[in-house]
């Protein structure tokens, strides 16, 4: 086997995968992808049926971003044949009087409405009443406030991370599993990739491996401050299957006391509940695969009270990681002392982006720059190199 490459992939889950494609329709076989466990593993923040795709940024710099990561999932299906980007439309609901105002930010309504505004993006404010004749799964209770959009939806991560990973290889990439990256190395103008079984070379390096970064970065002194913690979804097996089918319910996210997040059936013959963000916080390394039982029964008391229909018996539950930086927002950018290196981290809330991420790092890795507006990102933004920076997460 070749030890030499011209670019390098460590990590192979929903930002690498996509790294390898972009970077193979440029670089063919001259491309290694290596991944510590299997591909398709659920060690991670990449598994699962389904991740939300939405134009709903509250914040500009994603606002920014989402027209172009929809054009990525939707060359990844022209080329594959593979549908992985499924239209639901998908509704933001918000209860003002759970919330702590000093904590929302922009994360409100009007925080939506000023990125579909300056973004051209089309959505329709609804009040309760109105919610609910459309919807009548939902039980609200007068104070709630909510925006509608219709390109939301459902990305399917299991196939779109197989797809990449497949069509790189049709274009002769090599992709290994089962083999971790102990360090990368910077040598020269290169880079040494060293692995358990032998010792890669190559002239640029991508790391996308998530919660295990500062691991693989090691040996170039970039240390990347970041918060692990383990995370949960619940498949409920309703009853009631068509009236949550994707052609009857749509994705929602629900902003109250918790931020709740819902899926109709989809992967499973089931409905699928999250919470974004409030997970003990962990290490890679000692992370369980154990459910929270508080955050269990709390899914349930939240749909017991607003989507009753949506309940059904627990299928199982799921755990996965969200690795944060300090300001929660992504790291995409290249080492400053050894621009042959470039690093994604994906903050929790990547997956929607995947595909133009891997876009992006392919830009970074080849041409040294992205044309597509990543400056919020930098390594050198305040939140990552100023070691008194407070964390600024949003629940």
């Amino acid at each position: 086997m070749d030890t030499r490459y011209e670019t390098i992939v460590v990590g192979c889950g929903g930002l690498g995968s996509a790294a390898l494609y972009w970077l193979s329709k440029e670089l063919g076989p001259a491309v290694l992808g290596l991944e510590q466990f299997r591909l398709g593993h659920e060690r991670g923040a990449s598994q699962d049926h389904s991740r939300i795709i939405r134009l709903a940024q509250h914040q500009p710099e994603y606002a920014a971003l989402a027209p172009d990561a929809y054009e990525a999932w939707e060359t990844l299906e022209e080329e594959s044949g593979v549908r992985v980007l499924f239209k639901t439309g998908g509704l933001v609901i918000e209860t003002p009087d759970e919330r702590d105002p000093e904590k929302v930010g922009t994360r409100n309504v009007e925080g939506y409405v000023a990125a579909f505004e300056e973004h051209g993006f089309d959505y329709e404010m609804l009040d309760p009443a109105s919610l609910m004749r459309r919807w009548p799964q939902f039980r609200l209770e007068g104070s709630e406030r909510a925006i509608f959009q219709k390109d939301t939806g459902i990305v399917d991560a299991r196939k779109a991370n197989a797809a990449h990973v497949a069509l790189a290889r049709s274009r002769g990439a090599t992709v290994l599993d089962g083999t971790p990256v102990r360090a990368v190395r910077p040598s020269g103008s290169g880079v040494e990739v060293l692995t358990d079984g032998r010792t890669y070379l190559a002239d640029r390096v991508v790391v996308a491996s998530d919660a295990w970064t500062n691991e693989v970065l090691k040996e170039t002194g970039t240390r990347i401050p970041m918060t692990v913690t383990q995370e949960q979804v619940t498949y409920y097996a309703t009853p009631n299957l068509k009236e949550f089918s994707p052609e009857r319910f749509p994705v929602f996210m629900w902003h109250g006391r918790d931020n709740f997040y819902g899926f109709p059936v989809y992967g499973e013959v089931a409905t699928k509940l999250g919470q974004h963000m409030g997970g003990h916080e962990v290490t890679a390394r000692t992370r369980t695969f154990e459910p929270d039982p508080v955050r269990i029964e709390r899914y349930r008391d939240f749909l017991g009270r607003h989507v009753p229909g949506f309940l059904g018996p627990e299928l199982y539950t799921k755990t996965c990681l969200y690795t944060i930086p300090p300001d929660q927002h992504f790291v995409l950018d290249t080492l400053p002392e050894y621009p042959q290196i470039s690093v994604a981290v994906g903050a929790g809330h990547a997956y929607k982006f995947a595909g133009l991420i891997g876009r992006i790092l392919s830009g970074l890795a080849l041409d040294g720059e992205s044309d597509f507006p990543i400056g919020a990102f930098r390594l050198d933004r305040p939140a990552v190199s100023d070691a008194a920076f407070q964390k600024t997460f949003h629940a």
